[in-house]
């Protein structure tokens, strides 16, 4: 029975190794500068994603400056070296987001959820927070700091202190 048991398992090996399966790759939604070139820059500026549902969509090295996310579902996306500033994504749902080296300066956060995003490198410099939650989020300390100068409120969805989320003393 053992010589038996080996035999088949050195057969299943030898077949995964003579016939491998391609790999099988997935991905997000891209919206990347190439993915908008109908618009020039300065449209991508402006633009209006109020409401939308952007659930996992990835915005590598955008600019969005003055762009409208007020209210959208942006849970799991990605905001890689993109540039948010003076947006407005209040009201928005980031949970689960990801935002590396992005440019929050002067952007409007109220009432968004932040729940376990990460926000590693990015800045917010003069950005409203008013009822924000960052519960779980993932922020350096001297982005906590810039953070805290300015937090206040309880978010109206999940009932969170701001300060309380970011960890302000």
């Amino acid at each position: 029975m053992k010589y038996f048991l080996r035999l088949s398992a050195c057969l299943l090996l030898l077949i995964v190794l003579a016939f491998p399966l391609p790999a099988l790759g997935a991905s997000s939604t891209s919206v990347t500068p190439s993915a908008f070139s109908e618009f020039t820059k300065d449209e991508l500026r402006n633009k209006n994603f109020a409401g939308k549902d952007l659930e996992s969509v990835d915005f590598a090295k955008v600019e969005l400056e003055d762009a409208d996310f007020s209210n959208a579902n942006l849970r799991g996306a990605v905001f890689n070296a993109s540039n948010l500033s003076n947006a407005n994504l209040s009201g928005v749902d980031f949970t689960y987001g990801f935002a590396y080296l992005t440019n929050f300066d002067g952007a409007n956060l109220s009432d968004a959820i932040f729940e376990e995003a990460v926000l590693s490198f990015s800045t917010f410099e003069g950005t409203k927070i008013k009822g924000a939650d960052f519960t779980n989020a993932v922020l350096e300390k001297w982005q906590i700091k810039q953070l805290c100068a300015d937090a206040s409120g309880e978010n109206s969805k999940t009932g969170v202190n701001t300060r309380d989320s970011i960890g302000c003393r």
